[in-house]
């Protein structure tokens, strides 16, 4: 299969047109429909259906979707591999949602840097179960995630255990759940536990699922969240947010998973290096 097939596939279903894909591309509309219809020969079945508005997948599509998507990334790796950096011994390639980048992957990438010079890193920010899933195909190495699901022949190594609190503008702040209550969608297992701890809660008025958005606009408004301390630790030493008192904790625990079938010499320098930047607390 032409690698080249499945990046145009991919294409058409982020843009919905075989028009846009082209423009983006940089190749003609009539060598766009070329690659798919050589896709479809290929499969014996039709991957999209064409109208005035689009292009949309078919069942086969759909189906179809994952494959092409791990098939780019894969030969992305393979490439980056084979064209390996001068004076690199090792390619490493590892993801992390994005609320961990700044600061635990910054300081990790700083610390690898200079402790483990021969190892070239392709990073990459993603969603956790995307990412996890991705450990399991092989296609990354090593991921950094809050809350990471189970898949077989993935390991899952307890990095850092932060708490989500309720914190508020409001000093004197004495019910949690009102009408400037925001809450932050922090995944399956806080709603879980948000839920058992408010079963009576009403629909919130916001729901955000980004920290620093709902940091930024409780800041802006005023009202009350559940954030990561890390994040708040600022805030609340400048009195600008408080603790709602009586409120439960949450954890949030950072984890590093990676491949029970990864190469272990460089998993163990990569682990060490999170380890020793998980020492201190989040800030960001």
């Amino acid at each position: 299969m032409d690698i080249n097939a499945a990046r145009t596939f991919l294409e058409i279903v982020k843009t919905g047109s075989f028009v846009r894909a082209a423009g983006n591309l940089n190749i003609t509309q009539t060598a766009v429909s070329a690659r798919i219809r050589v896709l479809e020969d290929q499969l014996d079945r039709p991957l999209f259906i064409r109208n005035k508005a689009g292009a949309r997948l078919t069942a086969g599509g759909e189906q179809f979707l994952k494959y092409a998507t791990t098939l780019v990334q894969v030969w992305e790796r393979a490439h980056h591999e084979v064209a390996m950096p001068a004076g690199r011994e090792n390619v490493l390639a590892m993801g992390a949602e994005y609320r961990l980048w700044n600061p635990l992957i910054r300081d990790w990438l700083i610390w690898m840097r200079n402790e483990c010079a021969d190892v070239a890193i392709r990073a990459h920010i993603g969603l956790a179960d995307e990412l996890v899933e991705q450990v399991q195909d092989g296609v990354v190495d090593l991921a950094v995630v809050y809350a990471p699901p189970q898949r077989a022949g993935v390991i899952s190594e307890l990095l850092l255990d932060e708490k989500l609190v309720a914190v508020s503008t409001d000093s004197d702040r004495r019910e949690l759940i009102g009408e400037d209550y925001i809450y932050v969608d922090w995944g399956r297992q806080f709603g879980t536990n948000h839920h058992a701890v408010f079963p009576d809660a009403p629909s919130p008025v916001l729901t955000v699922d980004h920290g620093p958005l709902a940091i930024e606009y409780l800041l802006a408004v005023g009202g009350a969240a559940y954030l990561r301390m890390g994040a708040v630790r600022p805030y609340l030493e400048h009195g600008r947010m408080h603790l709602v008192s009586g409120t439960p904790s949450f954890s949030y625990s950072v984890h590093a998973v990676y491949s029970a079938k990864a190469d272990e010499q460089l998993m163990d320098r990569c682990r060490e290096g999170l380890r020793v930047v998980a020492r201190d607390p989040l800030k960001g």
